[in-house]
């Protein structure tokens, strides 16, 4: 991925796209995957980076939804389960199963859950991720050493998937690319082109420099998440809201406190939520909150009672308790609900996905969840087909492999995640040994992953980099921070800024990462020193 280049292209005005895609988070680099490998000529703009919002801030987790199962919405569970199945093996580099463990602490604990993800299994059919089964007391420590002992009667063992969502949501984006589709970020949309009062492309800007352009296409796709409401007013000012928007907040913790190799889950906490403890990249996630009536920001923040939530009921279920000072990280992200008449909680309303046409043909993707991105990146450019009055040409998604998804066995957990990357990285720091030093001690990114992302995958930030091309930011927010000088000035190197450039990113993104920790901790000092460009 290239962006002069795809802005150049973007810019000339000369070509008509068949599909002009606003949004760059699953639902829209869903949409451009997926439109692209039918053939069609596509453009997708995304105002800030790919997967800035709701899209690199989940709970990790390609699943069925066990919390539907339990509503009785059986064929959303089933479709789940099968693209949950073609996920894991579409994109192998960054999907895998995980083992979770619900501990019981009554006998009649143990006879519902087991009933019921065994239930769960067997709607899974042939995209099963293993067996489920009853632990007793003596497993279910095995499985969760750190689980709370007292009055525990044993567990229930079932899988589900786990992956890394911002690199999905890359390798979305290239495999778009690698289909032919131009990609830009950092470039939003400021309004709609009309013509005969019919939505016919999109005023964009790129957001690096401030200049406008035009950019012509048959049928313009609104898939931009908690956002939809502000892109459907450029083409309706007064349309009523269709999302109501909800916050889910996660800490992180260091590993010590879930060491074993399966997750915890409870599944059902005193307000009804649906709890994890997720092991991920050598750290431990717990959460996620459900808090309604947030409004839509691209830096959302957690609420001081939503921390305290998750402390709680994570010292309510681990042996040892979790203390503040522990806390390496916290991220939270924002979810689209689509609005249902008279819904009381937004816990209770369903992620599946809804598309409106305006009068002026203006098609809106919004609702779902990652797990079946490509259920509603088929069904979006079905509706767009139609609209723009095309002849139908079948998805070919379900049996696509995403790019880096033929890689060599063997690669460290950090390099897996560019599958079929990693080996031209690896050289990369061969060649430059320089390159090949850490970021920080506490992370295992190295300079020559900075720079293969400038080059190949679009990042244009200090923040780009550390939030969501490595994970640093969502795994310790203090090594982040320290890491920030280190690159900003690679990044300066490879897209030709100078050293005030540098400084202003590594203030910028210490700004932004400060959000992601507790307040009152100390930040290292070696992060207010300023990068040197050569």
């Amino acid at each position: 991925m290239e962006r002069t280049s795809a802005l150049d292209r973007l810019r000339a005005g000369n070509e008509i796209f068949d599909f002009v895609i606003i949004g760059g988070g699953a639902s829209g680099l869903g949409a451009g995957v997926d439109a692209a490998s039918r053939g069609y000529r596509v453009a997708l703009l995304e105002q800030s980076d790919f997967g800035k919002g709701t899209s690199s801030r989940s709970t990790k987790l390609v699943h069925g939804g066990v919390r539907y199962l339990k509503q009785g919405d059986i064929s959303l569970v089933m479709s789940a389960l099968r693209e949950r199945g073609l996920l894991r093996r579409n994109a192998p580099h960054l999907v895998h199963p995980l083992a979770f463990v619900i501990p019981n602490y009554s006998w009649r604990e143990r006879a519902y859950y087991g009933l019921g993800m065994a239930v769960y299994e067997r709607l899974a059919g042939r995209w099963s991720f293993g067996r489920s089964r009853r632990l007793s007391r003596s497993e279910t420590l095995g499985h969760l050493p750190t689980v709370e002992p007292d009055n525990l009667a044993g567990g229930v063992l079932y899988y589900d998937g786990q992956f890394d969502d911002a690199r999905l949501a890359l390798s979305l984006a290239q495999t778009a690319v690698d289909h032919g589709a131009v990609l830009a970020n950092y470039c939003g949309c400021v309004g709609l082109i009309k013509e005969a009062g019919r939505v016919g492309g999109v005023l964009a800007r790129d957001m690096e420099t401030g200049s406008e352009f035009r950019v012509r296409a048959r049928v313009v796709i609104n898939a931009t998440g908690v956002f939809v409401d502000h892109v459907r007013r450029f083409d309706e000012p007064g349309v009523p809201p269709m999302v109501t928007v909800s916050q889910g907040v996660h800490l992180v913790l260091p590993r010590r406190f879930l060491p074993g190799a399966s997750a915890l889950m409870v599944p059902k906490t005193a307000d009804g939520r649906v709890l994890f403890a997720i092991p991920w990249h050598d750290r431990v996630v717990v959460g996620t909150t459900d808090t309604a009536g947030v409004r839509p920001t691209l830096e959302p923040a957690a609420q001081p009672a939503e921390i305290e939530f998750i402390m709680e009921h994570a010292r309510k279920y681990l042996a040892c308790d979790p203390q503040e000072s522990d806390v390496l990280s916290v991220f939270t992200g924002l979810r689209p609900l689509v609005r249902r008449g008279g819904a009381g909680s937004t816990a209770a309303l369903s992620r599946d996905h809804t598309i409106t046409i305006s009068a002026s043909r203006l098609v809106t993707l919004t609702g779902g969840k990652w797990t079946t991105y490509r259920r509603m990146a088929e069904d979006v450019i079905d509706q767009a087909e139609r609209v723009a009055g095309l002849r139908h040409r079948p998805a070919i998604t379900a049996d696509l492999a995403l790019h880096g998804a033929a890689f060599p066995p063997g690669l460290p957990e950090h390099l897996q995640v560019y599958g079929g990357d990693a080996a031209a990285i690896a050289e990369l720091g061969r060649s430059h040994p320089a390159l090949a030093a850490r970021l920080h001690p506490q992370l295992p990114w190295q300079g020559a992953e900075v720079v293969w992302q400038a080059r190949h995958e679009m990042a244009r930030t200090v923040e780009d980099v550390l939030a969501r091309r490595t994970r640093a930011l969502v795994l310790d927010a203090r090594a982040a921070i320290a890491a920030a000088p280190a690159v900003a000035r690679l990044l300066a190197d490879e897209l030709h800024r100078d050293q005030s450039w540098a400084e202003a990113q590594v203030r910028c993104f210490v700004q932004v990462a400060r959000g992601w920790l507790l307040p009152g901790t100390a930040v290292e000092e070696s992060a207010e020193q300023r990068p040197r460009v050569a």
